[in-house]
């Protein structure tokens, strides 16, 4: 396997139902997306990529609007070189670099998840997944998600400890954010 790998923040969605900029909410005296790239970081990428209408961490905005995280995935994979990336939301702040190295350690395919959870996966970046993402994003009758794409790719699938599961938990909404900072 490369040794490098790289890191994606999945941040370039609407934040309609939390009401305001996900990324931008606070976390341990940062912002949520400071907070991700930083996770990344300390589980080893070398390089971490936003997604997103960020310029201050060279964000790199959706290319087709409105097509959730494959539209962000395709955008990013279009302007990176080969090689595996972590993928992650910028909504899951408890996400510990050790669970990206777990996805790490048993990544011997394209795509490599949580049981029961799209997000965060590895995810080789090439020809191959560029391909599949961009006949996925033009197609307008098709599906569009992550789940359709690791359905369409060899997809490895790794169990966690149930006390592990608490690293996954997302926020969307108000209600969902203060129960992760509270």
């Amino acid at each position: 396997m490369n040794t490098t790998i790289a890191g994606i923040v999945l941040a370039g969605g609407l934040s309609s139902r939390m009401g305001r900029d996900k990324a931008l909410l606070p976390w341990q005296g940062r912002t949520l997306l400071e907070h991700m790239r930083g996770t990344l970081r300390l589980a080893g990428a070398d390089r971490v990529w936003v997604s997103g209408r960020y310029p201050a961490f060279g964000g790199v905005p959706d290319q087709i609007t409105r097509c959730g995280p494959l539209g962000g995935l395709y955008s990013m994979a279009m302007e990176m070189p080969d090689g595996p990336a972590w993928v992650v939301p910028v909504d899951t702040p408890r996400l510990t670099p050790a669970l990206l190295q777990q996805l790490r350690a048993g990544h011997d395919s394209a795509c490599t998840i949580v049981e029961g959870h799209p997000l965060p996966m590895l995810f080789n970046v090439g020809n191959e997944s560029r391909t599949i993402l961009e006949t996925m994003i033009h197609d307008p009758l098709g599906p569009r998600s992550l789940q359709a794409l690791q359905h369409r790719l060899d997809t490895q699938t790794l169990r966690l400890a149930h006390a592990d599961e608490g690293a996954l938990v997302n926020c969307n909404t108000p209600t969902q954010w203060e129960g992760v900072v509270s």
